[in-house]
């Protein structure tokens, strides 16, 4: 007698069950199984709505592939989908991921008028004269002097923040936040960041150590530095 390998594995939790299929038989071959699992287990019409978080290890679902999923977890048969986990992406997405996550090096003076647009991290070496503009998907670290704009996590990266050897912004953005210069002048300050705090609900610009705190990922750019 042969035993016949589990396709689906259901654990329960807290929060409802985890369901976890395996990555080496065919997706027919694992709905096959799942739905008679699900029938058979299918909670009573008084008892709550089972919240269900799926793990597919290095399987990728194609859009009809997750569709016919989800038609299995219904709210008829008392589930619901809260969660798909897969261990692997689409090329695309890689290629796009890795091109928005690398560090950008630019070497020039942003002068007024001029506009500096970014995907990914900036490193500037130079400065933002006012009038001047630098915009960045991510992190922006200017080696230099920032007197005019820098927006950074311009997609809504509450988490980015700026730093410039010298800081003196006519207005910092993160994100969808605002902050702009002071009414009174001000001798700006060196080596210091600029980054949302959560608890104040605003920007604020603090000492460049506190990144290590506050932002881990402030060790990227460390290890970018360190090994060239």
């Amino acid at each position: 007698m042969h035993d016949t390998k589990q396709l689906i594995t259901i654990k329960g939790t807290r929060e409802g069950i985890t369901l976890f299929i395996d990555e080496s038989c065919s997706f027919n071959q694992a709905m096959n199984e799942l739905h008679d699992k699900i029938i058979s287990s299918r909670p009573k019409n008084d008892e709550p709505i089972v919240s269900v978080k799926v793990k597919l290890g290095n399987r990728y679902l194609k859009e009809e592939q997750e569709k016919d999923l989800r038609k299995i977890f219904n709210e008829e048969n008392r589930f619901e989908i809260h969660s798909i986990e897969s261990d692997v992406i689409r090329k695309e997405d890689a290629l796009k991921w890795i091109e928005e996550s690398k560090m950008k090096l630019v070497n020039r003076i942003v002068r007024s008028g001029q506009v500096l647009e970014i995907d990914g991290d900036l490193l500037l070496i130079g400065d933002v004269n006012p009038g001047g503009k630098v915009v960045s998907t991510g992190n922006i670290f200017i080696m230099g002097h920032l007197y005019g704009i820098a927006h950074a996590g311009v997609d809504g990266d509450r988490s980015a923040f700026i730093v410039a050897s010298y800081m003196k912004p006519t207005q910092l953005r993160i994100a969808d936040y605002l902050s702009r210069a002071p009414d009174y002048e001000s001798d700006g300050v060196y080596m210091e960041c600029g980054l949302i705090d959560e608890e104040q609900d605003k920007i604020i610009i603090d000492r460049l150590q506190v990144l290590s705190h506050k932002r881990k990922e402030i060790s990227r750019f460390e290890r970018r530095i360190q090994n060239g």
